[in-house]
């Protein structure tokens, strides 16, 4: 087996003993990225001088007896759309290649704490504002399994490289789907955090983002593997002073996390299912009750309304401060993506704004008293099987499709909630998957129950582009 097909956990632990080399297994990820990149296009920035000069560090520094952290030695990929020092945070817009962060923002500081190398930057749609990954700086990123079907986005550069091997982590954010909806895509493990539990902050942004963007974006990891998964969250979970939402929580909770009462919801009123994500929740509740948890079906409560109050916020938000560069910067995918979705969210006035932003506290509460009866939701991570490419691209009828399709992440990014996408096998030669949800601050209970959807399966497998 090369260096580039290990779990992060492996190749560290392998390192750690001195058996391979920090600069061996970065040469083995570049080699990797070399000969699948150019098919997928899912890293626009290769740092391989910058990766290797890291990787000598590393060993040096191992070669000293100096302490060293739970990934050293580890390749990785980020995000285009986070500050990395000497490099450009395009987010995916031509006009921003001139925008080069000269300090790391503070993910990315934690994952180089924990000895992690980048070895490069992987693309998202310009803006980070779609559920497909394509734009005029950086070209169109294909999913690994199928170049005809989206690899999600916005983190869809992120996605399809963890599931081809380039990296066994990649950095991915969320703030409506955009780590869940790619891993989902993709065939791999992605989790979205709480809000609060990773810091976040670009040095590079010049003003502070809008409000409901900082109540709803989160910065998370994506693996082949949940073992991978938590290594890379407690790394990235570390506390950095610029950023004032970070919540000192404890990673693990002592209260149990088996046998716990799990809330399976299959159908809601108003949305279509797939028959493929129906089968999906049907195998991994099986799954779970046999290792013991307490499966019941319940509907979690006013989803709906949940995802609109994050489509109306978004949009509000978006139309006062983001409308004006995204229309002046942005590609043509983004103007036709945001003027189909901003058609189905209402003109917020300022006392509507307020109002609205009340009315999340109230969901707040009800999904909490729901998570206190079931402290763990199985639930799709979208309605649909994955969309063909640029979906998103034909309409606001199409749009509304869309949206529906997406509730059951919007409904959970606007109340700031874990969620945890696992892959599920394929069907029609697509990956499937599901999504668990816990309450704030109880990721732990999410990863044990990924845990248990994984034993009898394995670690998903790297894939080779189609």
């Amino acid at each position: 087996m090369q260096l580039w097909q290990l779990e992060a956990a492996d190749l560290a632990q392998r390192i750690k003993a001195r058996e391979v080399s920090c600069v061996d297994a970065v040469r083995s990820s570049l080699a990797r990225l070399d000969a699948v990149n150019p098919q997928l296009n899912a890293v626009v920035d290769r740092c391989a001088d910058e990766a290797l000069g890291a990787a000598a560090q590393a060993d040096a520094a191992l070669a000293s007896g100096e302490a060293t952290g739970p990934l050293h030695g580890v390749p990785v990929t980020i995000k285009v759309n986070v500050d990395q020092r000497a490099h450009a945070t395009t987010n995916g817009v031509e006009a921003y290649r001139s925008v080069v962060a000269t300090e790391d923002s503070p993910v990315v500081a934690n994952l180089q704490r924990a000895g992690a190398i980048v070895v490069g930057r992987t693309n998202t749609p310009a803006f980070s504002m779609r559920w497909f990954t394509d734009n005029a700086a950086h070209g169109r990123t294909l999913n690994p399994h199928n170049a005809d079907v989206t690899p999600g986005g916005s983190s869809g550069g992120a996605a399809a490289a963890v599931a081809v091997g380039i990296g066994a982590i990649a950095h991915g954010n969320d703030q409506g789907g955009s780590i869940r909806y790619p891993a989902y895509a993709c065939g791999v493990y992605g989790l979205r955090p709480s809000f609060g539990r990773v810091p976040a902050f670009n040095p590079s942004g010049g003003s502070e983002r809008p409000m409901v963007v900082q109540l709803t974006s989160v910065q998370g990891p994506l693996a082949r593997s949940v073992r991978d998964l938590r290594l890379a969250f407690a790394a990235m979970a570390q506390r950095d002073v610029r950023d004032p939402w970070w919540a000192p929580a404890p990673l693990e909770s002592a209260a149990s996390s088996s046998h716990v009462s799990v809330a399976l919801c299959t159908e809601l009123p108003g949305y279509a299912c797939d028959p493929e994500v129906a089968d999906a929740l049907q195998r991994a509740a099986r799954r779970l009750e046999s290792a013991g948890y307490r499966v019941e079906s319940a509907q979690p409560p006013r989803l709906r309304e949940a995802a609109d109050l994050w489509l109306s916020l978004t949009m509000a938000d978006s139309r006062l401060l983001v409308e004006e560069a995204l229309m002046r910067d942005g590609d043509d995918t983004i103007r036709q993506a945001y003027r189909a979705m901003d058609a189905h969210a209402p003109q917020f006035d300022t006392a509507s704004y307020m109002r609205a932003l009340a009315a999340r506290t109230g969901l707040m509460r009800e999904w909490a008293l729901f998570l206190q009866r079931h402290p763990l939701l199985l639930m799709p991570v979208s309605w649909r099987h994955p969309f063909p490419v640029d979906a998103d691209q034909h309409g606001s009828a199409a749009m509304r499709e869309i949206l529906d399709a997406q509730s059951p992440l919007l409904s959970t990014a606007i109340l700031g909630l874990p969620g945890l996408s696992v892959p599920m096998g394929l069907r029609r030669g697509l990956p499937t998957g599901v999504q668990l949800v816990s309450d704030r601050f109880r990721e732990d209970l999410c990863l044990a129950a990924a845990e248990v959807l994984e034993a009898e399966a394995g670690p998903v497998a790297v894939v080779d582009p189609a």
